[in-house]
């Protein structure tokens, strides 16, 4: 098994890593492998395109429908041709 030294923990962090161990009944090194094994064991996100997740975010507002715009034929092009 490998192990691993972590530095620069802060008080507050370490305490919370303290209670939180102690309410599980466990050593704050068993505490923090469970944490770090139930964080490592999530499977990935995949990133959605942003036009899904612009899709998605207003999707629950409904729809806008938008008046269709006529438009002219084209003009035919200028002839530089003399």
């Amino acid at each position: 098994m490998a192990s691993i030294t972590i530095r620069n923990l802060d008080e507050p962090l370490k305490s919370r890593l303290r209670i939180q161990a102690a309410v599980h009944g466990r050593s704050m090194e068993e505490e923090a492998r469970d944490i770090l094994r139930a964080a490592l064991n999530q499977q990935p996100r995949r990133p959605e395109n942003l036009a899904a997740t612009i899709r998605a975010r207003f999707a629950p507002l409904g729809g806008l429908e938008l008046p269709e715009i006529l438009r002219e034929p084209m003009r035919e092009p200028p002839d530089f041709g003399g």
